[in-house]
């Protein structure tokens, strides 16, 4: 896998939302929209430092979610 340096983008305003299946529990992932090319990623419970994912790893991984 070919990893390339890219900016990282400033989430202070980022608007986080949580999955519509997201439990009452508070036990899921935050997502930030906005981006283009990258999708910020947080624990919602936890909400520190974002783990900022290429867009397209972020669509392969919900790809393998839903099957």
């Amino acid at each position: 896998m070919n990893h390339t340096s890219c900016p990282t983008p400033d989430l202070s305003h980022a608007a986080w939302r949580k999955p519509r299946r997201s439990q009452a529990n508070g036990e899921c992932v935050e997502v930030a929209d906005g981006f283009p090319g990258a999708v910020p990623v947080r624990d919602s419970k936890n909400p520190g430092p974002a783990l900022i994912l290429p867009a397209s790893t972020w669509t392969t991984f919900v790809d393998h979610l839903k099957h």
